[in-house]
């Protein structure tokens, strides 16, 4: 996903919000390891895997206990869609781009993206 040279090690910059550098492009290693594969995951199951991510809560919802037994092949299905949204390096790119935008915003208005989006 990342090359070891793009992980930042130095101290970051700050601007007057103190939340470093908006224009800084790299990556701590907890980013690449943790949330840009969370923010994959989510976008995955929000965007790319409805249908069966859909059916498989459907399925738990109808099944009660029994859904351990009921649902294997929902939860199949929904579990091959995410996995192919997730090993796909163009939505990894994507996502990855997303963070740091981001991350960026937030270094700048001191705001994350969801409270941006409430006000709006």
């Amino acid at each position: 996903m990342v090359s070891k040279g793009e992980l930042s090690t130095e101290t970051p910059l700050f601007n007057p919000h103190g939340l470093g550098d908006p224009n800084d492009r790299s990556l701590r290693k907890v980013e690449v390891e943790v949330l840009i594969p969370k923010k994959m995951r989510e976008k995955a199951k929000a965007e790319k895997c409805t249908t069966e991510v859909a059916d498989f809560h459907a399925c738990c919802k109808e099944n009660g206990l029994t859904l351990v037994f009921s649902c294997q092949k929902e939860n199949q299905k929904m579990k091959d869609c995410l996995a192919h949204w997730y090993n796909d390096e163009g939505f990894k790119k994507l996502c990855r781009e997303e963070y740091l935008n981001e991350r960026s915003n937030y270094r700048l208005t001191g705001k994350k993206t969801s409270e941006r989006i409430k006000r709006m």
